[in-house]
Protein backbone atom coordinates (compact mmCIF):
# COMPACT_ATOMS: atom_id res chain seq x y z
CA UNK A 1 0.00 0.00 0.00
CA UNK A 2 3.03 2.20 0.71
CA UNK A 3 4.37 1.84 -2.17
CA UNK A 4 1.54 2.45 -4.40
CA UNK A 5 0.94 6.06 -2.16
CA UNK A 6 4.59 6.89 -2.65
CA UNK A 7 4.37 6.12 -6.54
CA UNK A 8 0.88 7.70 -7.37
CA UNK A 9 2.39 10.83 -5.29
CA UNK A 10 5.74 10.60 -7.25
CA UNK A 11 3.11 10.92 -10.24
CA UNK A 12 1.18 13.70 -9.17
CA UNK A 13 4.33 15.76 -8.41
CA UNK A 14 5.99 15.32 -11.98
CA UNK A 15 2.49 16.39 -13.72
CA UNK A 16 2.14 19.68 -11.48
CA UNK A 17 5.37 20.40 -10.80
CA UNK A 18 6.36 22.41 -14.35
CA UNK A 19 3.00 23.68 -13.93
CA UNK A 20 4.01 25.49 -10.78
CA UNK A 21 7.26 26.38 -12.50
CA UNK A 22 5.60 28.20 -15.09
CA UNK A 23 2.95 29.88 -12.87
CA UNK A 24 5.49 32.89 -12.55
CA UNK A 25 6.09 33.20 -16.10
CA UNK A 26 2.47 33.14 -17.10
CA UNK A 27 1.64 35.61 -14.72
CA UNK A 28 4.44 37.90 -15.84
CA UNK A 29 3.55 37.29 -19.59
CA UNK A 30 -0.36 38.65 -18.58
CA UNK A 31 1.23 41.62 -16.65
CA UNK A 32 3.08 42.32 -19.98
CA UNK A 33 -0.25 41.66 -21.93
CA UNK A 34 -2.40 44.26 -19.31
CA UNK A 35 0.21 46.58 -19.33
CA UNK A 36 0.62 46.67 -22.93
CA UNK A 37 -3.54 47.13 -22.91
CA UNK A 38 -2.98 49.94 -20.86
CA UNK A 39 -0.49 51.74 -22.84
CA UNK A 40 -2.83 51.32 -25.44
CA UNK A 41 -5.50 53.34 -23.90
CA UNK A 42 -3.89 55.89 -22.72
CA UNK A 43 -4.63 57.97 -25.59
CA UNK A 44 -8.24 57.83 -27.17
CA UNK A 45 -7.07 59.40 -30.70
CA UNK A 46 -4.06 61.34 -32.62
CA UNK A 47 -5.47 64.56 -33.98
CA UNK A 48 -2.53 66.75 -35.77
CA UNK A 49 -2.05 69.89 -37.01
CA UNK A 50 1.17 71.51 -38.85
CA UNK A 51 3.35 71.27 -42.07
CA UNK A 52 4.45 68.33 -44.44
CA UNK A 53 6.34 66.73 -42.24
CA UNK A 54 3.11 65.44 -40.52
CA UNK A 55 0.76 65.71 -44.15
CA UNK A 56 -0.44 62.39 -44.48
CA UNK A 57 -1.78 63.97 -48.33
CA UNK A 58 -4.29 67.10 -47.40
CA UNK A 59 -2.53 69.02 -50.13
CA UNK A 60 -3.57 66.60 -52.95
CA UNK A 61 -6.25 68.18 -53.73
CA UNK A 62 -5.14 71.33 -53.89
CA UNK A 63 -4.25 74.03 -56.20
CA UNK A 64 -0.61 73.95 -55.26
CA UNK A 65 2.81 72.66 -56.47
CA UNK A 66 3.14 71.65 -52.80
CA UNK A 67 2.39 68.08 -53.17
CA UNK A 68 3.51 64.68 -52.84
CA UNK A 69 0.91 62.36 -54.38
CA UNK A 70 3.15 61.37 -57.13
CA UNK A 71 6.52 59.01 -57.08
CA UNK A 72 8.69 58.12 -55.72
CA UNK A 73 6.90 59.82 -52.86
CA UNK A 74 5.29 56.32 -51.15
CA UNK A 75 7.71 54.14 -53.14
CA UNK A 76 7.76 51.61 -49.45
CA UNK A 77 4.02 52.23 -48.94
CA UNK A 78 0.99 49.35 -49.08
CA UNK A 79 1.14 48.89 -53.26
CA UNK A 80 4.10 51.35 -53.73
CA UNK A 81 1.48 53.93 -53.62
CA UNK A 82 1.95 57.55 -53.31
CA UNK A 83 -0.59 58.55 -50.81
CA UNK A 84 0.71 62.62 -50.01
CA UNK A 85 3.17 61.92 -47.72
CA UNK A 86 6.33 63.56 -48.21
CA UNK A 87 8.43 60.28 -47.69
CA UNK A 88 9.52 56.62 -48.77
CA UNK A 89 6.94 55.49 -46.62
CA UNK A 90 5.45 56.37 -43.12
CA UNK A 91 5.70 59.70 -41.74
CA UNK A 92 5.97 60.60 -37.98
CA UNK A 93 2.48 60.41 -37.12
CA UNK A 94 1.78 57.00 -38.41
CA UNK A 95 4.26 55.46 -36.59
CA UNK A 96 3.38 57.79 -32.97
CA UNK A 97 -0.14 55.85 -33.48
CA UNK A 98 0.98 52.92 -34.58
CA UNK A 99 3.13 52.80 -31.32
CA UNK A 100 0.26 54.22 -28.97
CA UNK A 101 -1.60 51.32 -30.53
CA UNK A 102 -4.60 53.37 -32.10
CA UNK A 103 -4.17 52.82 -35.49
CA UNK A 104 -1.85 51.65 -38.30
CA UNK A 105 -2.12 55.10 -40.24
CA UNK A 106 -3.43 58.48 -39.43
CA UNK A 107 -5.47 59.67 -42.50
CA UNK A 108 -5.74 62.97 -43.72
CA UNK A 109 -9.10 64.80 -43.15
CA UNK A 110 -9.37 66.27 -47.22
CA UNK A 111 -9.52 64.57 -49.87
CA UNK A 112 -10.39 60.88 -48.36
CA UNK A 113 -13.57 58.71 -47.65
CA UNK A 114 -13.18 58.80 -43.56
CA UNK A 115 -14.94 55.72 -42.05
CA UNK A 116 -16.87 56.54 -38.71
CA UNK A 117 -13.43 54.43 -37.11
CA UNK A 118 -11.19 56.75 -39.17
CA UNK A 119 -12.96 59.88 -37.03
CA UNK A 120 -13.30 58.32 -33.69
CA UNK A 121 -9.49 57.39 -34.06
CA UNK A 122 -8.17 60.85 -34.74
CA UNK A 123 -6.92 62.57 -38.64
CA UNK A 124 -4.37 65.08 -39.48
CA UNK A 125 -5.04 68.57 -40.59
CA UNK A 126 -1.56 69.04 -41.66
CA UNK A 127 -0.63 70.93 -44.96
CA UNK A 128 2.50 70.85 -46.17
CA UNK A 129 4.56 74.19 -46.04
CA UNK A 130 2.46 75.98 -44.68
CA UNK A 131 3.70 77.47 -41.25
CA UNK A 132 2.62 80.06 -37.81
CA UNK A 133 3.51 83.27 -40.38
CA UNK A 134 0.51 83.90 -41.78
CA UNK A 135 2.06 84.97 -44.94
CA UNK A 136 3.97 81.26 -44.97
CA UNK A 137 0.58 79.85 -46.46
CA UNK A 138 -0.72 82.89 -48.70
CA UNK A 139 2.75 82.54 -50.95
CA UNK A 140 2.26 78.56 -51.75
CA UNK A 141 -1.26 78.38 -51.36
CA UNK A 142 -1.52 75.74 -48.65
CA UNK A 143 -3.80 75.92 -45.88
CA UNK A 144 -3.09 78.00 -43.00
CA UNK A 145 -3.06 76.79 -39.22
CA UNK A 146 -5.95 79.07 -38.91
CA UNK A 147 -8.01 76.80 -41.78
CA UNK A 148 -6.92 73.71 -39.66
CA UNK A 149 -8.29 74.87 -36.60
CA UNK A 150 -12.21 75.17 -38.86
CA UNK A 151 -11.47 71.91 -40.43
CA UNK A 152 -11.08 70.74 -36.60
CA UNK A 153 -14.35 72.51 -35.29
CA UNK A 154 -15.84 70.48 -38.80
CA UNK A 155 -14.41 67.34 -37.77
CA UNK A 156 -15.37 67.74 -33.83
CA UNK A 157 -19.35 68.22 -35.44
CA UNK A 158 -18.86 65.17 -37.29
CA UNK A 159 -17.90 63.10 -34.17
CA UNK A 160 -20.74 64.54 -32.31
CA UNK A 161 -22.62 63.08 -34.83
CA UNK A 162 -21.19 59.43 -34.56
CA UNK A 163 -21.10 59.24 -31.03
CA UNK A 164 -22.72 61.89 -28.98
CA UNK A 165 -21.54 65.21 -26.94
CA UNK A 166 -20.67 63.27 -23.78
CA UNK A 167 -18.39 60.32 -26.01
CA UNK A 168 -16.81 63.58 -28.27
CA UNK A 169 -15.76 64.98 -25.13
CA UNK A 170 -13.85 61.99 -24.22
CA UNK A 171 -11.75 61.37 -27.16
CA UNK A 172 -10.86 65.15 -27.30
CA UNK A 173 -9.70 65.04 -23.53
CA UNK A 174 -8.17 61.41 -23.93
CA UNK A 175 -6.67 62.62 -27.58
CA UNK A 176 -2.98 63.51 -28.15
CA UNK A 177 -2.79 66.66 -29.97
CA UNK A 178 0.69 67.75 -31.97
CA UNK A 179 1.96 70.35 -33.54
CA UNK A 180 4.75 70.49 -35.60
CA UNK A 181 5.43 74.06 -37.90
CA UNK A 182 7.93 77.08 -38.29
CA UNK A 183 10.39 75.21 -40.22
CA UNK A 184 8.88 76.17 -43.75
CA UNK A 185 8.14 79.81 -42.07
CA UNK A 186 12.28 79.87 -41.39
CA UNK A 187 13.54 78.14 -44.87
CA UNK A 188 10.96 79.69 -47.29
CA UNK A 189 9.28 82.77 -46.04
CA UNK A 190 12.11 84.34 -44.38
CA UNK A 191 15.23 82.85 -45.92
CA UNK A 192 14.03 82.39 -49.53
CA UNK A 193 11.63 85.22 -50.08
CA UNK A 194 12.07 89.04 -49.58
CA UNK A 195 8.82 89.70 -48.12
CA UNK A 196 10.01 88.71 -44.47
CA UNK A 197 13.70 89.61 -44.13
CA UNK A 198 13.43 93.27 -45.34
CA UNK A 199 11.25 93.63 -42.39
CA UNK A 200 12.72 91.98 -39.31
CA UNK A 201 15.77 90.60 -38.30
CA UNK A 202 15.84 86.91 -36.96
CA UNK A 203 15.14 87.69 -33.25
CA UNK A 204 12.46 89.73 -34.56
CA UNK A 205 10.84 86.84 -36.78
CA UNK A 206 11.15 84.58 -34.18
CA UNK A 207 8.84 86.78 -32.26
CA UNK A 208 6.57 87.14 -34.90
CA UNK A 209 6.27 82.83 -34.98
CA UNK A 210 6.26 82.39 -31.57
CA UNK A 211 3.72 84.67 -30.93
CA UNK A 212 1.39 82.88 -33.43
CA UNK A 213 2.55 79.59 -32.10
CA UNK A 214 1.14 81.17 -28.59
CA UNK A 215 -1.74 81.92 -30.11
CA UNK A 216 -2.71 78.57 -31.91
CA UNK A 217 -2.27 76.75 -28.81
CA UNK A 218 -4.75 78.94 -26.77
CA UNK A 219 -7.30 78.68 -29.73
CA UNK A 220 -6.84 74.89 -29.41
CA UNK A 221 -7.24 74.63 -25.69
CA UNK A 222 -10.39 76.66 -25.54
CA UNK A 223 -13.49 75.42 -24.32
CA UNK A 224 -15.35 74.78 -27.52
CA UNK A 225 -12.42 72.66 -28.59
CA UNK A 226 -10.94 71.14 -25.44
CA UNK A 227 -7.48 69.77 -26.09
CA UNK A 228 -5.41 69.08 -22.89
CA UNK A 229 -2.71 67.34 -23.78
CA UNK A 230 -0.15 68.40 -26.59
CA UNK A 231 3.12 67.84 -28.24
CA UNK A 232 4.61 70.77 -29.89
CA UNK A 233 7.59 70.01 -32.03
CA UNK A 234 10.53 72.23 -32.46
CA UNK A 235 12.49 72.95 -35.32
CA UNK A 236 14.97 70.39 -36.89
CA UNK A 237 19.06 72.10 -37.55
CA UNK A 238 17.37 73.92 -41.01
CA UNK A 239 20.81 75.01 -41.85
CA UNK A 240 21.61 71.53 -42.41
CA UNK A 241 18.62 70.26 -44.54
CA UNK A 242 19.72 69.22 -47.81
CA UNK A 243 18.01 71.90 -49.60
CA UNK A 244 19.17 74.57 -47.04
CA UNK A 245 23.25 73.46 -47.90
CA UNK A 246 22.70 74.01 -51.47
CA UNK A 247 20.62 77.08 -51.09
CA UNK A 248 22.80 79.12 -48.37
CA UNK A 249 25.72 76.88 -47.35
CA UNK A 250 27.58 77.03 -51.16
CA UNK A 251 27.25 74.89 -53.87
CA UNK A 252 30.52 73.95 -54.14
CA UNK A 253 30.74 72.86 -50.39
CA UNK A 254 27.13 72.80 -49.27
CA UNK A 255 28.49 73.13 -45.48
CA UNK A 256 25.50 73.68 -43.16
CA UNK A 257 24.24 77.44 -43.25
CA UNK A 258 24.94 79.08 -39.93
CA UNK A 259 21.98 81.80 -39.46
CA UNK A 260 19.12 79.20 -40.23
CA UNK A 261 20.76 76.77 -37.49
CA UNK A 262 20.76 80.15 -35.60
CA UNK A 263 17.15 80.76 -35.95
CA UNK A 264 15.94 77.15 -35.05
CA UNK A 265 17.74 77.77 -31.54
CA UNK A 266 16.37 81.30 -30.97
CA UNK A 267 12.94 79.61 -31.49
CA UNK A 268 13.24 76.49 -30.02
CA UNK A 269 14.73 78.49 -26.57
CA UNK A 270 11.81 80.94 -27.16
CA UNK A 271 8.93 78.60 -27.56
CA UNK A 272 10.25 76.24 -24.51
CA UNK A 273 9.74 79.58 -22.73
CA UNK A 274 6.20 80.31 -23.68
CA UNK A 275 4.94 76.76 -23.45
CA UNK A 276 6.62 77.00 -19.43
CA UNK A 277 4.76 80.22 -19.01
CA UNK A 278 1.36 78.99 -21.09
CA UNK A 279 0.87 75.73 -19.15
CA UNK A 280 1.25 77.54 -15.23
CA UNK A 281 -1.10 80.62 -16.90
CA UNK A 282 -3.48 78.49 -18.27
CA UNK A 283 -3.74 75.98 -15.66
CA UNK A 284 -3.74 78.54 -13.17
CA UNK A 285 -6.70 80.01 -14.83
CA UNK A 286 -8.92 76.90 -16.32
CA UNK A 287 -10.83 74.25 -14.67
CA UNK A 288 -9.58 71.18 -16.80
CA UNK A 289 -5.66 70.79 -16.85
CA UNK A 290 -3.46 71.03 -19.82
CA UNK A 291 0.14 70.07 -20.51
CA UNK A 292 1.58 71.20 -23.74
CA UNK A 293 4.98 69.40 -24.00
CA UNK A 294 8.04 70.58 -26.30
CA UNK A 295 9.28 67.68 -28.67
CA UNK A 296 13.18 68.85 -29.32
CA UNK A 297 13.99 66.81 -32.20
CA UNK A 298 17.10 69.30 -33.68
CA UNK A 299 19.33 67.29 -31.23
CA UNK A 300 18.68 63.83 -32.46
CA UNK A 301 18.44 65.14 -36.25
CA UNK A 302 21.58 66.97 -35.83
CA UNK A 303 23.16 63.45 -34.72
CA UNK A 304 21.67 61.67 -37.51
CA UNK A 305 23.49 64.06 -39.78
CA UNK A 306 26.88 64.42 -37.70
CA UNK A 307 27.32 60.43 -37.16
CA UNK A 308 25.13 58.64 -39.18
CA UNK A 309 27.49 55.96 -39.13
CA UNK A 310 26.74 55.06 -35.94
CA UNK A 311 23.13 54.31 -37.06
CA UNK A 312 24.07 52.87 -40.34
CA UNK A 313 23.51 55.35 -42.56
CA UNK A 314 26.19 56.42 -45.34
CA UNK A 315 24.56 59.47 -46.89
CA UNK A 316 23.49 62.34 -44.74
CA UNK A 317 23.56 65.72 -46.76
CA UNK A 318 21.59 64.69 -49.93
CA UNK A 319 18.49 62.98 -50.36
CA UNK A 320 17.24 59.77 -52.12
CA UNK A 321 16.04 61.81 -55.11
CA UNK A 322 17.29 62.64 -58.18
CA UNK A 323 20.56 64.42 -56.99
CA UNK A 324 19.39 64.89 -53.55
CA UNK A 325 20.97 68.37 -53.19
CA UNK A 326 17.60 70.62 -54.00
CA UNK A 327 14.87 67.95 -55.66
CA UNK A 328 12.21 68.63 -53.60
CA UNK A 329 7.80 68.13 -54.32
CA UNK A 330 7.22 68.72 -58.04
CA UNK A 331 10.74 68.43 -58.68
CA UNK A 332 11.01 65.24 -56.62
CA UNK A 333 9.10 63.10 -60.01
CA UNK A 334 10.19 59.58 -60.87
CA UNK A 335 9.05 60.83 -64.59
CA UNK A 336 12.26 63.03 -64.50
CA UNK A 337 14.79 61.95 -61.81
CA UNK A 338 16.58 58.64 -60.62
CA UNK A 339 16.00 57.34 -56.51
CA UNK A 340 19.13 55.81 -55.13
CA UNK A 341 19.71 52.41 -55.21
CA UNK A 342 19.43 51.77 -51.23
CA UNK A 343 16.80 54.46 -49.62
CA UNK A 344 18.03 52.79 -46.12
CA UNK A 345 21.36 54.59 -46.45
CA UNK A 346 19.80 57.72 -46.59
CA UNK A 347 18.75 60.38 -43.75
CA UNK A 348 16.84 62.23 -46.38
CA UNK A 349 14.61 61.24 -49.06
CA UNK A 350 14.11 64.19 -50.85
CA UNK A 351 16.31 67.52 -50.04
CA UNK A 352 14.09 68.48 -47.19
CA UNK A 353 11.74 65.56 -45.56
CA UNK A 354 13.61 62.22 -44.04
CA UNK A 355 13.35 58.77 -44.48
CA UNK A 356 11.14 56.29 -43.22
CA UNK A 357 14.25 54.41 -41.12
CA UNK A 358 15.03 57.81 -40.47
CA UNK A 359 11.25 59.23 -38.35
CA UNK A 360 11.49 55.84 -36.97
CA UNK A 361 14.49 57.10 -34.98
CA UNK A 362 13.10 60.39 -34.23
CA UNK A 363 9.77 58.82 -33.12
CA UNK A 364 11.50 56.71 -30.71
CA UNK A 365 13.87 59.22 -29.26
CA UNK A 366 10.95 61.54 -28.47
CA UNK A 367 8.85 58.73 -26.77
CA UNK A 368 12.25 57.80 -25.26
CA UNK A 369 12.49 61.39 -23.89
CA UNK A 370 8.85 62.83 -23.46
CA UNK A 371 6.70 59.78 -23.28
CA UNK A 372 6.84 59.43 -19.55
CA UNK A 373 5.31 62.75 -19.20
CA UNK A 374 3.17 63.10 -22.37
CA UNK A 375 1.14 59.50 -21.28
CA UNK A 376 2.04 59.86 -17.41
Amino acid sequence: MRWWWWRRQRSTMATTAPLVLLLPLVLLLLQARWSSQQQQQVVTAVIVFGDSIVDPGNNNGLHTLIKANHPPYGMDMLNHEATGRYSNGLIPTDLIAQQLGVKQLLPPYLGVDLSPDDLLTGVSFASGATGFDPLTPVVVSVISMDQQLAYFDEYRGRLVDIAGEAETARIIEGALFLVCAGTDDVANTYFTTPFRSAEYDIPGYVDLLVGHAEEFLRELVVSSRGARRIGFVGMPPVGCVPSQRTLGGGLATRACEPKRNEAALLYNARAQEMIAAFNNNNNADADADVLVVFLDIYRILDHLMERGEEYGFSETTRGCCGTGTIEVTGLCDSRFVSVCDDVSQHVFFDSYHPTERAYRIIVNDIFQNYGHVLFS
